[in-house]
């Protein structure tokens, strides 16, 4: 299977996916912002996964806003029980499910990206869905390049890293 994802079929299609996961949910993004699933904030539903011992890793941009941040601090199993690794260079979304599917493709990890906002307050976003062998191994390969530290030595960016995935480089 692998479909066309477009517009609010990201909320639909690929966030529902997320409390389905048995093993493992790794997610890239350039931005995170406040996001809900329905009335629960999106880090209530990775809180459940991580109380579930599923494996979270999450890669992303950018310090994330205030509200979000709030949010973070209301579940503090994500504190020890997610890994997250802050890289400016990420500019890739992707989420991978229990290393069998994934989606590839534009939306950030916000409320007008991949969430559910009003349809007039949402991007215009295209990806893929896909449980295509090639694709998912594509994807995880490149994820798992830039959370191994494998792209730190040459990214030439150093300089804006705050949080270094790779020290002392």
């Amino acid at each position: 299977m692998t479909r066309y994802i477009a517009d609010e079929d990201h909320y639909k299609k690929v966030l529902e996916l997320v409390p389905k996961v048995k093993r493992a949910l790794w997610i890239g993004t350039a931005d995170i912002k406040d996001l809900y699933v329905e009335d629960t904030p999106f880090l209530g539903v990775l809180a459940g996964l991580v109380r579930q011992k599923r494996e979270v890793r999450l890669i992303h941009a950018k310090e994330p806003g205030p509200n979000f941040r709030e949010d973070f601090d209301r579940y503090p199993e994500l504190i020890s029980g997610m890994e997250r690794a802050l890289c400016p260079r990420v500019h890739f979304k992707m989420m991978i499910f229990d290393f069998q599917v994934a989606y590839i493709g534009s939306a950030n990890l916000t409320g007008a990206g991949i969430g559910m906002k009003g349809q007039s307050r949402r991007n215009f976003e295209a990806g893929i869905l896909t449980d295509d062998p090639q694709l998912v191994e594509a994807a995880m390969s490149q994820f798992d390049a830039v959370w191994a530290g494998f792209k730190c030595k040459t990214c030439g960016r150093k300089r804006f890293c705050g949080d270094p995935i790779i020290g002392n480089l």
